[in-house]
Formats: C-alpha cells, sequence, structure tokens
C-alpha cells in the first residue's frame, strides 16, 4: 500500500430491527467538500490525536479504527465499540482527493444522535434495502462504497450475523474504465489481472453489481 495516502475510519453503525434484519445510520453531508450531498456513513481522517502509525504501516488498521470511533463521535454524538474490519477501499486514481479508508462494522449504541451541524445536514437509520431502494428511484445519493457495502450487508438477519460474517478485511483497489464502471480485484479489467467480473456498473439506475 503507499505510505504516504492519507489514512480514514469509516463506521457501519448497525441495529436489529423488530421483524428481523438489520438498519444502519446513515448521514448526509453537505452541499460542499468531501462526498457533497451524500449519504454516508460516519467517518474521516486520522489526526494526531488518533495516534502515529508506524514506518511499516503495521498499525494501521488500529489507528483508522480509532478514528473511526473519534469521528462517529463528533459528527453524531455516539461513540461505538468492539469495532470489526469489514473492508479497506483505495480510491481511484481520478479522485480529487484520495484517502485509504477503512470500513468497520459495529453494533449501535443506545444513545441519541446529536448531530454536528458543519458537518452533518441529516441522519437517517435505513435497512439495507431501504436505502438501495431510494438511491436507485434517484432520492438518495450514495457513492461506490457505501452502495457495495449496503448490497453486502443485505442478506444480514441480523447484527450478529453481520458481525460474525465479517473475518478478512477486503481490499477494493478502485479503477474506473469507460461507461461508469468502477473495478476491483479479480476483475479481468482490473490493474492486477484477474479472469472474471467484480464490478459496479454505475453509467445508470439502478446500478448494477457484478462479482462471478
Amino acid at each position: 500500500m503507499d505510505a504516504m495516502m492519507p489514512v480514514g475510519g469509516t463506521v457501519v453503525l448497525l441495529r436489529d430491527c423488530q421483524g428481523g434484519g438489520i438498519e444502519t445510520l446513515l448521514i448526509r453531508r453537505p452541499d460542499h467538500g468531501s462526498f457533497a450531498g451524500g449519504w454516508v456513513f460516519p467517518g474521516g481522517v486520522v489526526e494526531d490525536a488518533d495516534g502515529a502509525l508506524g514506518n511499516d504501516g503495521s498499525d494501521e488498521q488500529r489507528i483508522a479504527a480509532l478514528a473511526a470511533m473519534r469521528e462517529c463521535e463528533e459528527e453524531v454524538g455516539v461513540r461505538p465499540d468492539g469495532l470489526i474490519a469489514l473492508s479497506c477501499w483505495v480510491p481511484p486514481v481520478e479522485a480529487p482527493k484520495r484517502v485509504r479508508t477503512w470500513f468497520f462494522l459495529a453494533p449501535a449504541p443506545s444513545a441519541e444522535l446529536v448531530l454536528a451541524a458543519d458537518e452533518v445536514i441529516d441522519a437517517r437509520w435505513l435497512t439495507t434495502s431501504e436505502a438501495l431502494e431510494l438511491h436507485a428511484s434517484g432520492q438518495l445519493r450514495l457513492f461506490p462504497p457505501t452502495w457495495v457495502t449496503l448490497q453486502m450487508l443485505a442478506q444480514a438477519s441480523s447484527v450478529a450475523d453481520a458481525l460474525a460474517a465479517a473475518s478478512v478485511p477486503e481490499l477494493y483497489a478502485t479503477h474506473i474504465v469507460a461507461g461508469g464502471v468502477f473495478v476491483w480485484g479479480g476483475d479481468a479489467e482490473h490493474p492486477e489481472g484477474g479472469e472474471g467480473r467484480h464490478r459496479l456498473e454505475t453509467a445508470a439506475l439502478p446500478w448494477n453489481y457484478l462479482r462471478d
């Protein structure tokens, strides 16, 4: 991994639904800055308060988790614990700001949300299917890492199920090909090579995720 790229942490807060399944917290960013107008999971870039990364990057996941917890508390007023690493996302070279971001799952603390007015316009608890359907109809702006994560969690029947299914964090080194297609490792068009498809087609709604 590029040791010079900034590192960030994101928390996917989960809670059980009464009728089965799970909900996750999505927050809407202001219409300026990073992910302008988009709905994302709470999180941000590692700061000095989170600790220093070792020269070999060996502490990266731990420091990213600390950043994720701090940012979540700053943005929505709750500090999760018991974080489980789910994935690591490396932006494409075209991205205006490149931050290698670790995604973590965590049970939602039973506390009232307090939104940071300068960073969070709105917040909603949604099931994965609700979020994806709202995006498909153009009512919710999502970015590929958020969309794919929601898709990954769609089959979880409970928070415990989702946490248990997360084992080795998966690396998503993003590459963009023609037609608004995002590809990751294993896809035949990815620079790292592959023989199958691991891609998200975003040219039109609804988006289409293919992995074989």
